[in-house]
């Protein structure tokens, strides 16, 4: 960038941003692209390990601290990567023994996994579990760990509106449980923008 005659050393990409999310409240961070939306979930989230991230970020009052807020936050990435060779029922059971003990029969309800608990998750476009399955699935790997907060990188992205309205549903049974959901999101249909109690 200094070659194209920029002189400042640091590139700033959010600036005066602030904001609230609340528990049993689905909320969406909105703009076009390149605005910086999956730029400051990440950094709420603690995901940011490089550049310069300045203000305060507090939880319930009380100034972040990154390692406790590990612990009670999940973070769902917008490419679901999960092995191809098990079971949906196994990768749930492989995401508890890395983490908390969890209840996995209710969270395959809530997400509605029941009925492919025993399918291969397979490879991407070439078989096993749908895009919109998918997707469900990897909100099901972060719920086993029980998180009060989680974070979630364009949930609907590649999905049709059928499949679309079939995650919402997943996101916002989530929300119904008390939990505080936060959602990137980028040109929403209108049913799926009615799904979010607030936007930011």
């Amino acid at each position: 960038m200094k070659a194209q005659g920029v002189d400042e050393d640091r590139l700033l990409l959010l600036k005066g941003v602030s904001g609230s999310f609340k528990p049993g409240v689905l909320t969406a961070l909105m703009g076009v692209s390149g605005a910086g939306k999956t730029t400051l979930m990440d950094v709420l989230a603690g995901r940011k390990t490089g550049g310069y991230i300045e203000g305060d970020i507090s939880i319930s009052g009380y100034p972040k601290k990154q390692e406790t807020f590990a612990r009670i936050s999940g973070y769902c990435e917008q490419n679901d990567i999960h092995s191809p060779n098990v079971t949906v029922y196994e990768s749930l059971v492989y995401s508890a023994w890395l983490r908390l003990p969890s209840d996995i029969e209710q969270v395959m309800e809530l997400v509605e996994l029941n009925t492919l608990r025993d399918a291969l998750v397979g490879l991407p476009g070439v078989n096993g579990l749908s895009t919109e399955q998918r997707k469900r699935l990897t909100i099901a790997v972060e719920l086993v760990a029980n998180p009060s907060i989680i974070f979630m990188d364009e949930p609907t992205s590649g999905l049709d509106a059928r499949a679309a309205a079939i995650v919402m549903r997943t996101v916002r049974n989530t929300v119904d449980t008390g939990r505080t959901v936060v959602c990137t999101i980028h040109q929403p249909s209108i049913d799926i923008f009615e799904a979010f109690d607030g936007c930011s």
